[in-house]
């Protein structure tokens, strides 16, 4: 049997282990993110060498974009306007003031721990590692004992940074000589990675679904073609921008954004289809965090199982850092002055996991052959899998004891993560207030 077929094997079985656990394994520290990773490491070529970068490269590198994409397509897809418009301020301040602080200090706190790679190379490190994967810490994310607006808060961001830390990624590579994206300058890559890969997503995005719509109107979609229409406008976004040498990913962030826009401006009559337009995206979700899954598998036996065996103290340190001082500094600094307790920054802070993103655009990394490639690898690999472990573990737990905390600290009391609106400091000094009751999150 050939190497891809016991790849497909082991890719199968591992699959289908964890489908019968699932629902048990939901309950404990031990993520869906930790067996993928785990079982990958193991399958890899540092345990039973099934799976090796060697012969399985091009298919690796075929699912990881493929999961990106639907990823990214899918996050933006969901998000409205009124997320960041109703208790907005949360997501607002981590997109908008958190994330790019976290770029910096990415990039900063790299140049002592990590010599030999050049200044626009540790800015790659920073960006690579800023977006954050609600998937990884999903107990933290979706609890229903941790407030609405710190679970709805830590979703938005999660949707919203992978596609926003895109052209940060685009402009570092090309002020590396070198890769696919130097030869045309930082002014070319801009254009064409930025406006004309945007200017493509929003044409198709909200062509597909304006057209989607008007179908439905008629009656001539089913509810499962309805779904399969999401992967074709999601591909033909991404397709298109790479055909045009600009990013497929940023593609296709935009073409979600306007497609998920489309479905709301232009709603079918309500007697067109007696389903909820909510499930529209529900197979491309489904199939994107299998995808996801498998993409982590992979992770761990063709990047984290080698790099496990090549450690070295100071990419060990830049990884503990990245996942702490690196996210939380920024966060508690983007949240000055917003009414929320030290325990609840403390929780938006920790929460902040690596994931698929960060995985993929260090693959595009390796496959530009960046001088530095192999230190940036394996702190990538050591980053994102100290991530899956540390996330994972500790998310059902930390959830379960903040919520308990958010619940003493409430009763009785109107506290900012529930919504309540600050008080202006004459209302506080003795002035009553006629706004009532806790804004709703979504």
């Amino acid at each position: 049997m050939s190497s891809g077929a016991w790849t497909v094997v082991a890719v199968a079985g591992v699959i289908g282990a964890y489908a019968l656990g699932s629902r048990r394994l939901s309950t404990t520290p031990v993520s869906s993110a930790i067996v993928f990773t785990g079982s990958g490491i193991l399958i890899g070529p540092a345990v039973l060498d099934i799976v090796g970068v060697e012969h399985d490269s091009a298919a690796l590198t075929v699912l990881l974009e493929a999961a990106l994409t639907l990823v990214l397509f899918t996050d933006a897809m969901t998000v409205r306007r009124r997320d960041l418009a109703t208790g907005g301020f949360l997501p607002g301040r981590l997109l908008g003031i958190g994330l790019p602080l976290s770029i910096a200090a990415g990039w900063l706190l790299a140049w002592p721990l990590l010599p030999g790679l050049t200044a626009w190379e540790l800015a790659l490190v920073g960006a690579i590692l800023a977006p954050t994967d609600a998937a990884l810490g999903k107990s933290a994310m979706s609890d229903p004992r941790v407030p609405a607006l710190v679970r709805e808060g830590l979703n938005v961001e999660s949707g919203l940074n992978d596609g926003m830390v895109l052209p940060f990624f685009v402009v570092f590579l090309a002020a590396i000589p070198g890769t696919s994206y130097a030869h045309e300058g930082v002014a070319g890559t801009f254009w064409r990675a930025l406006l004309l890969s945007s200017a493509l997503g929003l044409l198709v995005g909200g062509c597909g679904g304006w057209l989607l719509q008007a179908a439905r109107a008629r009656g001539w979609v089913t509810m499962e073609w309805r779904q399969v229409h999401v992967l074709a406008v999601a591909a033909a976004s991404y397709e298109l921008a790479v055909i045009t040498d600009g990013s497929g990913f940023i593609a296709a962030w935009v073409a979600g954004f306007a497609f998920g826009y489309a479905l709301r401006r232009f709603p079918a009559p309500s007697d067109s289809e007696p389903e909820s337009e909510d499930r529209t995206s529900e197979f491309a979700e489904d199939l994107g965090g299998l995808l996801a899954s498998v993409s982590l598998m992979l992770f761990g036996a063709v990047l984290l199982g080698p790099a496990l065996q090549q450690l070295t103290w100071k990419i060990v340190l830049y990884a503990v850092l990245s996942l702490t001082v690196v996210r939380m500094l920024p966060v508690a600094l983007s949240l000055i002055g917003s009414g929320l307790r030290p325990p609840t920054v403390a929780y938006i802070g920790w929460f902040g996991p690596r994931g698929l993103a960060s995985v993929v655009l260090a693959l595009l990394v390796v496959e530009e052959h960046v001088p530095g490639t192999e230190t940036m690898g394996r702190v990538f690999a050591v980053t994102v899998g100290l991530s899956v472990l540390l996330h994972g573990v500790s998310s059902v737990a930390l959830a379960e004891r903040y919520g308990a905390w958010y619940r003493r600290t409430s009763a009785g009391r109107q506290l900012r993560e529930g919504g309540a609106v600050p008080q202006s400091p004459a209302l506080s000094a003795g002035q009553s207030s006629t706004r009532s009751g806790p804004a709703s999150t979504r």
